[in-house]
């Protein structure tokens, strides 16, 4: 059966899901995206996916055409279309269609809203019990990362960069700091057991598991730190792992060729996973 998608007030086959060459996603980049796991056919963390699209629409003065309420109802009939038991479902709205390609922003043009789904079985992913690879590369990106903006180029680079590599991820560096990996937030585990990630601001993308994962460790006790840390530091470290919808929690064995530790996902990383997948299953809608 053909995949069904959500095109501007309407479910259509996947094959059918069409907009506008005029689209200012298209033409400018002009829009937001945000990305939520589905577990056994529910919604992941949602509200704070919602949230946080509601914050960066604000950001750029780009009206929902729907209200949140809407949008997960939206998102939950096609979880439900779909028959998606695990995976994801991806929306983005951009600032619609205009008669022409100017860059101001037009006026009485009504944004548009898409989302369509895929099927991915994070929980048992191979990756979880392996870690993955991550290469370094520059940030090349605007001065904006706190916004969730669709203009992905840069990490389009880092992430073929490192799929050229054979790795997982690419961490981007600036000023000899670590901001954040290609489509994930980057921690690691000091020697003295202090799980480390940078702090939110302009420089990277407040990550919704991040989040998750930084609350979860501190209503247990565990000590977090929200600073920038530097490859040498990440080297060093008894740990290092990422997080993100897509994967959860996700152990890094190794930076540039060079073994984090003892090369395999640490008992801290894989604790973190557990609770997350713990958390992500009760607060499921």
């Amino acid at each position: 059966m053909e995949q069904i998608a959500y095109v501007n007030g309407a479910f259509v086959p996947l094959s059918e899901a069409k907009v506008s060459i005029l689209d200012r996603g298209f033409l400018f980049a002009d829009g937001i995206y945000e990305v939520a796991a589905v577990l056994d056919g529910k919604l992941i963390d949602n509200a704070s996916h919602l949230a946080r699209l509601e914050r960066s629409v604000g950001e750029i003065e780009l009206a929902l055409p729907e209200t949140t309420a809407r949008i997960q109802e939206i998102q939950k009939e096609l979880v439900a279309r779909n028959n998606l038991v695990n995976g994801m479902v991806y929306l983005e709205v951009t600032r619609g269609a205009d008669t022409g390609r100017d860059f101001a922003f037009p006026k009485g043009v009504k944004p548009t809203l898409i989302m369509f789904t895929s099927t991915k079985d994070i929980i048992n992913a191979p990756s979880a019990k392996t870690g993955i690879k991550v290469i370094t590369v520059p940030d090349l990106r605007w001065a904006r990362r706190d916004i969730k903006s669709v203009a992905l180029l840069a990490q389009v680079l880092a992430k073929q960069a490192a799929a050229a590599a054979g790795a997982g991820e690419a961490w981007m560096t600036e000023d000899g700091k670590v901001t954040e990996g290609g489509s994930s937030s980057c921690f690691i585990l000091t020697q003295d057991d202090v799980i480390v990630t940078r702090q939110n601001g302009s420089e990277i993308l407040p990550g919704c598991t991040r989040k998750a994962v930084v609350a979860l460790a501190e209503e247990r006790q565990l000590r977090v730190e929200e600073r920038a840390f530097s490859i040498e530091e990440a080297l060093a470290a008894k740990e290092a792992f990422v997080t993100s919808a897509s994967v959860f929690v996700q152990a890094v064995v190794s930076i540039d060729g060079k073994q984090v530790a003892d090369g395999k996902p640490g008992p801290m990383t894989n604790r973190l996973r557990e609770i997350y997948v713990d958390f992500a299953k009760a607060t499921a809608v």
